[in-house]
């Protein structure tokens, strides 16, 4: 007997075993999925992980049901690679698997209600509900649980159902459905003999009292010349015709209309272009990343901003490539998709994939399966393309390796895709490039160590400067009554220049909204979210207030919720208030806003993008996404608002990140013609790090920031693990956590920092607890701590009072 290791779409803490019926040995292998039985009634499609013959001592196995895929949907270097992160990253492989798999791959059973024939039609002893539920099952013979919820108006439908199937109304059963459905498209064509002249000729006589429909076959005849296949939808639209006066030539034999599958994510022919030339210090660095991955896996690109990493990476790409290799091209967020995946068609028109979240799921199927066929050869995405099934991957590069978007944070897996990738491309031998302006401290630690190859490129591409960058004192021009709506004058100044020049701006302020709070002039109350300990931000264009932890939206409030006077006044700013500031300053100035609220849909990113390269915006306002790697060539002055809220956020990496976002913020100024100018507004003008980002001085900063991470005992020096404790009610989660350390500390002494509650102590309704484990760096010593806390975790939840507490290990949590 064979038996089947089977991960399923659950956090599980381990994989079930079923029996291999003997007519399905042939058609299972590792990868496929399989429907199978879990409980009772409920069926799932899980992928098979191991073929064996070794049956589970622990409890009798249940057979595969079916085998859903003639092929394998995953390879065994990604079942591998899931392995991987469930053990690392303290997850299970259920939870892998669901943040792998699209939605459409992952089948549950859905419960069906069956009409019950032997019961008749006798309905008198049922109460009203059941009645309804009755008489709609024997019209349709079945019914979905949706359909239930439907016809009652209510979400509580089970008591009703329960009864219903006692009283033998009805039967039930689990249905397992595919969700995936190829797109359909009707494509019009000839009947068979009429392709040649001589046979259309006497058509043309036929339907000379038919103008519309000659029109139609004259359209026809043009499309089917300029793209080949034709669409019905296009064709009625160039001839201006009805679907009627298409049916009057299908009838009259002329065409036919049939259906076709057609794709969602179309790849067009396949061509490779390159059409421009290195510098000599491009080509320097280009030779030196070759020859660094002679010897080791990783190199570290450390390019100043506007030095033309990208040109290096598509010279890489298309080695890869001519290697018959697969290319991984990530990047931190999907809005920096829009600009470099038009740069990358232009030198690799259909072989490029694009992959995020915003992608529906039918699209996401198809991606996944030409990802594993080979067809689609470069992916550009999100840090969940990490998790496609590559055939042969040959390079990942990882652009703004630095972005702390790169690290997943809720749900499960909590990886990290830089070095998640690293192990992913060990499995297939491959190499990985990491390009920065502003590396984080670990990967510039691991170059200095010689564990990756450092390659610097230290000048801008043509030659051009660096910005200059002024520091503008916010006390003293408060002092002197110059700041008009959060605008110094020296800032005000620069963006009339600017604009007279016909140059482009782009400012930048790290909150989106109108207002970060409001507060009572009279007894200092501040409106707070009922689910999170935190403020509430005003959103003056949907004028609500936002939760920006939950998503809940509040109505606007005009009286104070404890003294009851109607004195609340907005407090700080947003991207916002700042856009309707600069209305007011600059009223002929075209003005755009970048941030969460702005860009809702799947293309609004690349159509402002489009806008601001075409020049059809002067100023643009934006949070981070202004920020990471974004290429104009008229933008000639950037402006940061408000750099004190970067540089006093209670964290250990405040100083680095902020370096990295007024470094990389700057890098959008001056990239083509002329200097560029920065102008940051502080209060604390005097903070070493504002110091560094004027001289664009990363090495200093880097040496200042690591002899601190030293003598605390933080990254690199030391992995990082967060222990999150949840509940509802604030007193059992802070017992729980108490008892936790205690148990922990004997074991882990200083290196167990906790519990404390942290800075927003409660979200989403659930009481938060905190503890950080420092993990020397020794994967036995790693491994060891891990295995201890799981057991102390296990051992937490069997008791009785701390049972519903919830907890989360996040391994290298920032």
């Amino acid at each position: 007997m064979k038996y089947a290791d089977v991960i399923l779409p659950l956090a599980l803490p381990r994989n079930y075993t079923y029996a291999v019926p003997p007519e399905m040995e042939a058609s299972v292998q590792p990868g496929s999925r399989v429907a199978v039985q879990l409980g009772k009634q409920k069926r799932y499609a899980g992928i098979i992980k191991r073929i064996h013959e070794q049956p589970p001592s622990a409890y009798k196995t249940k057979p595969i049901q079916d085998v859903l895929d003639k092929e394998p949907v995953v390879y065994p270097t990604q079942l591998a690679f899931w392995e991987w992160i469930a053990q690392y990253y303290m997850c299970n492989e259920g939870d892998v698997l669901n943040a792998a798999l699209p939605a459409h791959l992952k089948l549950s059973s859905e419960t069906v209600l069956l009409y019950n024939d032997a019961f008749g039609d006798d309905f008198t002893d049922l109460n009203d509900h059941e009645y309804l539920i009755a008489e709609a099952l024997q019209i349709r013979k079945e019914l979905r649980i949706g359909e239930v919820q439907l016809i009652l108006d209510r979400l509580d439908i089970y008591s009703v159902i329960k009864q219903l199937i006692e009283k033998r109304v009805c039967l039930v059963y689990e249905e397992l459905k595919e969700s995936y459905k190829a797109k359909m498209e009707n494509y019009v064509s000839l009947q068979p003999g009429l392709e040649t002249d001589e046979a259309l000729a006497p058509l043309f006589d036929e339907l000379g009292r038919a103008p519309k429909q000659m029109e139609l076959l004259l359209a026809y005849l043009h499309l089917v010349k300029t793209q080949g296949a034709v669409l019905q939808s296009e064709l009625l639209k160039k001839s201006g015709a009805s679907a009627a006066q298409l049916k009057g030539l299908v009838d009259k034999g002329i065409l036919q209309v049939e259906k076709r599958q057609v794709d969602r994510v179309p790849l067009g022919k396949m061509e490779t272009q390159l059409d421009f030339d290195l510098s000599p210090a491009q080509e320097k660095a280009l030779a030196g990343v070759r020859e660094g991955f002679q010897e080791k896996q990783v190199a570290l690109l450390h390019g100043v901003t506007s030095s033309g990493k990208t040109q290096i990476y598509v010279k890489l790409i298309e080695e890869a490539l001519s290697n018959g290799k697969q290319v991984l091209y990530l990047l931190p967020e999907i809005a920096l998709t829009a600009q470099i995946i038009r740069r990358l068609q232009k030198h690799f028109a259909g072989q490029i994939g694009i992959y995020h979240s915003r992608f529906s799921n039918n699209e996401r199927v198809e991606i996944w399966n030409k990802v594993k066929s080979g067809e689609i050869r470069i992916v550009l995405g999100a840090r969940s393309s990490l998790l496609l099934p590559f055939r042969d991957l040959g390079l990942i590069i990882l652009d703004e390796e630095h972005d702390a978007s790169f690290k997943q944070h809720e749900p499960a897996p909590r990886y990290h895709a830089r070095d998640a990738a690293i192990y992913y491309a060990s499995l297939f031998k491959a190499k990985v490039l990491l390009g920065s302006a502003t590396p984080a401290l670990e990967s510039y630690f691991n170059a200095k160590q010689g564990k990756y190859v450092l390659v610097e490129l230290n000048e801008r591409f043509g030659g051009i400067d660096m910005p200059d960058i002024e520091i503008v004192d916010l006390k003293k021009e408060n002092a002197l009554k110059e700041v008009v709506h959060n605008f110094t004058s020296v800032l005000r100044k620069e963006i009339s220049q600017s604009l007279e020049a016909k140059k482009q701006v782009i400012l930048f302020q790290n909150r989106r909204g109108y207002a970060p709070f409001l507060i009572c002039t009279t007894c200092g109350w501040i409106p707070n979210c009922k689910q999170c300990d935190v403020s509430l931000t005003y959103h003056k264009y949907q004028d609500k207030l936002s939760c920006h932890y939950c998503g809940t939206r509040y109505p606007y409030i005009h009286v104070c919720g404890a003294c009851g006077s109607q004195t609340l006044q907005t407090k700080n700013f947003g991207t916002e208030k700042i856009e309707e500031d600069l209305l007011e300053l600059f009223p002929k100035a075209r003005i755009a806003r970048m941030d969460l609220d702005a860009i809702r849909s799947k293309d609004s990113h690349n159509k402002m993008i489009q806008l601001l390269e075409q020049h059809e915006i002067d100023i643009l306002v934006g949070t981070q996404m202004v920020v990471k790697g974004l290429d104009f060539a008229n933008v000639n002055l950037v402006g940061i608002l408000s750099a004190d809220s970067l540089l006093s956020y209670p964290d250990f990496r405040v100083n680095e990140r902020a370096f990295q976002l007024m470094e990389q913020v700057s890098g959008r100024s001056g990239r083509r013609d002329g200097k560029g100018k920065v102008v940051i507004q502080a209060s604390n003008t005097r903070h070493p790090i504002l110091q560094f980002v004027v001289e664009h001085n990363y090495k200093k900063m880097y040496e200042s920031e690591i002899a601190e991470r030293e003598q605390f005992g933080y990254p690199p020096f030391y992995r990082l693990m967060k222990i999150t404790l949840k509940h509802k009610q604030q007193q059992t989660v802070e017992q729980a956590a108490m008892v936790l350390g205690n148990w922990l500390k004997p074991h882990l002494g200083h290196q167990l920092v906790g519990p404390a509650a942290p800075l927003v102590s409660r979200v989403r309704g659930f009481y938060l607890q905190e503890m950080l484990i420092k993990l020397p760096r020794d994967s036995k010593k790693i491994t060891q701590i891990k295995q201890l806390a799981k057991e102390m975790f296990l051992q937490l939840t069997i008791e009785k009072q701390f049972r519903s507490v919830i907890i989360i290990p996040d391994v290298d949590c920032v």
